[in-house]
């Protein structure tokens, strides 16, 4: 396993690194944000480690560059803020995963052997519900453009139509089993969904279901 860690501050890289290492990770490291990019467009690593505060490039740059470029290498976003929002707004960039600084060097370790596991979407190139039709090829939903998350819970709900899913179902597909997620990532997933169905005026509906979770079903 390769991975890039990009990350300026000196100390904690090369604490990070060592350890990584230990757990015989391949590390290359850049210490700001050009540098970073550089090495980031390029098709060598399993997954990207990537803070938000850098040096001649932010960390969300490099992100949406990669992403815009057709990128698909898992990203672990790292920074010291910590409401929900500001994790939402990394993840909805196309970032799989984001961890609050300071952190623990194991929940790393243990957050990038998930997402190396992490299994891919769906073979089935095309699946189709009512007026829905969802291509996990381009991952659209009837033409508009979803993010990695979105494709990914919208083709459990759509697999399973008038089934619940589990929030925590929904953690492990999308985030992976070995790491404990906040459930409030489904939450604000599910209200972006939603606002793309309104918007394409659908028949379909993505119904809470109380104590259990959610399910895709015809509106009444």
């Amino acid at each position: 396993m390769r991975i890039l860690y990009v990350e300026d501050e000196k100390f904690l890289a090369e604490a990070v690194i060592h350890l990584l290492k230990k757990e015989r990770i391949n590390v290359d490291h850049a210490a700001d944000g050009e540098e970073g990019l550089k090495l980031a467009l390029k098709p060598n690593y399993d997954v990207i480690v990537l803070d938000i505060m850098l040096p001649k490039m932010s960390g969300l740059d490099i992100l949406k560059t990669v992403r815009h470029r057709g990128i698909k290498t898992p990203i672990i976003m790292l920074s010291a803020l910590n409401e929900v929002e500001d994790k939402v707004r990394g993840l909805d960039f196309g970032a799989d995963d984001y961890l609050a600084k300071p952190f623990k060097s194991i929940e790393l370790i243990a957050r990038i052997k998930a997402l190396v596991r992490r299994p891919a979407l769906s073979e089935a190139k095309v699946l189709n519900f009512e007026d829905l039709k969802l291509n996990l090829t381009n991952r659209t939903l009837n033409g508009v453009e979803l993010t990695d998350k979105e494709a990914r819970i919208f083709e459990m709900l759509i697999k399973t139509p008038g089934s619940a899913i589990t929030k925590e179902q929904i953690l492990a597909y999308v985030w992976g089993s070995e790491v404990e997620f906040e459930e409030n990532y489904v939450e604000v997933y599910i209200s972006y969904l939603r606002k793309k169905l309104k918007s394409l005026k659908s028949k379909v509906e993505i119904k809470t279901i109380r104590n259990l979770g959610y399910k895709l079903c015809s509106k009444n």
